[in-house]
């Protein structure tokens, strides 16, 4: 299947529970096709098989007998409260542009609401601004906890070159519509505590001062994987400076709220919105 693929073509792609053998070895094969991952930090077809016989969620897209991408997760516990944990959502290169994100999204959401539970948690990366935008604008999601190299600093894909930083998100599965605010001239006069240079360097603003406000702003790349390829010290630079900003922000209270996409002249990138609890 390519770009060029009709709404037909698209609407034979189906959702559902992964069975047996064959299609949870896909779901091994598509971890290591996606993310470049040895075998070793595989999450292996005897997990999988508890996981799911404890709760857990596996969701494939099937075009045919071929596993177009796959949504895992399991029970977890937050707070004292029941939640689903996403671990994993991946889709086939070829398949991208086919909405299958956002499919395999609801139909977990679908079935944990099935189980009593209203709360689903993952986590990403802040420096992609693709799933930035499809977490905060598709599906709604919040976030008010940052971790520094949540798996460590030398991570086995060559996704993850600048660390695995991630924000923790949460997504209030009851909540059936994106109560979202457009990017507006009030947001435009706040000074970024960190902002896209000219030269694509992050500039740091004055952080104390910053968050005195209601209101914060973090830019990023529009694609740090071009600049991860092209730039490296840069690429580590955003790690550094975004982090501070992140942390310093969550510390005082701010919750990540909104991601927009945004050109300034002829530079695009992506900018975080966040805002200071009541």
């Amino acid at each position: 299947m390519n770009a060029n693929a009709s709404p037909t073509e698209i609407s034979n792609i189906i959702v559902r529970e992964i069975k047996g053998q064959k299609e949870l070895r896909a779901v091994e094969n598509l971890q290591k096709e996606v993310w470049g991952i040895p075998e070793l930090d595989v999450i292996p077809l005897t997990q999988m098989v508890a996981v799911q016989a404890a709760g857990g969620v596996l969701l494939g897209a099937f075009d045919g007998e071929i596993l177009a991408g796959f949504a895992y997760g399991f029970v977890g516990c937050e707070h004292g409260q029941m939640t689903h944990h996403s671990h994993m959502l991946a889709v086939k290169p070829d398949y991208r542009n086919f909405d299958l994100g956002r499919r395999l999204k609801f139909a977990q959401r679908e079935r944990v609401l099935e189980q009593g539970i209203k709360m689903m948690t993952w986590t990403f990366d802040p420096l992609q601004s693709l799933n930035a935008y499809f977490n905060f604008n598709k599906l709604g999601v919040f976030s008010n906890r940052y971790f520094v190299n949540f798996y460590g600093e030398d991570a086995a894909s060559f996704l993850h070159r600048t660390g695995t930083d991630r924000l923790w998100v949460t997504w209030d599965l009851p909540k059936n519509h994106i109560d979202k605010t457009d990017f507006n001239e009030e947001f435009g006069q706040i000074s970024p505590l960190v902002k896209f240079g000219i030269d694509e360097s992050p500039l740091i603003g004055d952080l104390e001062e910053g968050l005195k406000n209601e209101h914060a702003l973090i830019e990023i790349p529009a694609n740090i994987n071009d600049l991860v390829k092209n730039n490296s010290d840069l690429a580590g630079k955003w790690r550094e400076s975004t982090r501070r900003a992140f942390t310093k922000a969550i510390d005082a209270d701010f919750t990540v709220k909104n991601f927009y996409r945004i050109n300034r002249g002829d530079q695009n990138l992506g900018v975080y919105l966040l805002t200071q609890k009541n």
